[in-house]
């Protein structure tokens, strides 16, 4: 029997996207709530301490900090087309500034998160779905099943 288990993390960024046609073209944040669920079947091993278990969440957690939440949790993320003395005086000036080689909207941020954690489950657990919202009301999914 395979079961799903999902963890649940908050994490705080800010982004601006340059060219939108609306409010978001400027820099601005959110706290983002990111879902990351995985299945498998539980290890089935009396006296084994993860017996019952299809991944230990304190692993999950772990594995989703380090592959995605750590890196961009109080972090300004900006594409990579934009100026350098600006990502410099940012940089400068407030620390934790990340570019990347797309404009970092939710969806893109959930490709990023993807990319980062599929190489990390361990045989026999898969990832199934990431949900990132960036707002109470806006947010995308990711699901295995559809790729």
């Amino acid at each position: 029997m395979r079961i799903r288990l999902t963890k649940q993390f908050t994490f705080e960024m800010a982004h601006a996207l340059p060219d939108y046609d609306g409010l978001c073209r400027h820099i601005h944040g959110h706290t983002f709530h990111l879902e990351v669920c995985i299945s498998g079947k539980p290890l089935q091993q009396p006296g084994h301490a993860k017996n019952g278990m299809v991944m230990d969440f304190k692993v999950l957690k772990k594995l989703v900090q380090e592959a995605f939440v750590g890196k961009f949790d109080h972090a300004l993320v900006l594409p990579d087309t934009t100026p350098q003395e600006v990502i410099d005086m940012l940089q400068h000036q407030f620390g934790r500034v990340i570019t990347l080689p797309f404009q970092p909207t939710c969806e893109n941020l959930i490709s990023v998160c993807v990319q980062n954690l599929l190489p990390e489950m361990p045989a026999g657990v898969e990832l199934c779905r990431i949900k990132l919202a960036e707002t109470t009301s806006s947010y995308a999914e990711w699901y295995a099943a559809d790729q």
